[in-house]
């Protein structure tokens, strides 16, 4: 059983980590996307999914393209590629978007 001042301890240390986590900065980076017509620029086919190339191919942020792109955003085949390499993060919008997050086009697009 823990004594009162350890489980004190531990809640402070969880606090801790969930501010450290809130105010870290939200960073994006190209990752794999569900294979949806022809790859976004930056991006070949592997089985059912387009990944990103090598750093050298400056491969953005992609999404499956589900109505307008969000701000910062442009359509590239049937995808969403992020504009620059400081796009804010984006995810489809399935209802209200989450905490940190306005609606962008069809998507929640983050407000950091």
């Amino acid at each position: 059983m823990m004594r009162p001042g350890e489980r004190r301890a531990g809640l402070i240390g969880a606090t801790v980590l969930a501010v450290a986590v809130w105010a870290w900065p939200v960073t994006v980076s190209a990752q794999a996307v569900p294979k949806v017509g022809p790859c976004p620029s930056g991006y070949h086919t592997s089985g059912g999914a387009c990944v990103p190339g090598s750093s050298r191919t400056g491969a953005r942020p992609a999404l499956a393209k589900t109505g307008s792109c969000p701000s910062g955003y442009h359509t590239s085949g049937a995808y969403c590629l992020a504009s620059s390499d400081r796009a804010k993060h984006a995810i489809p919008k399935t209802g209200p978007c989450p905490s940190g997050y306005h609606t962008s086009g069809a998507y929640c697009l983050s407000s950091r």
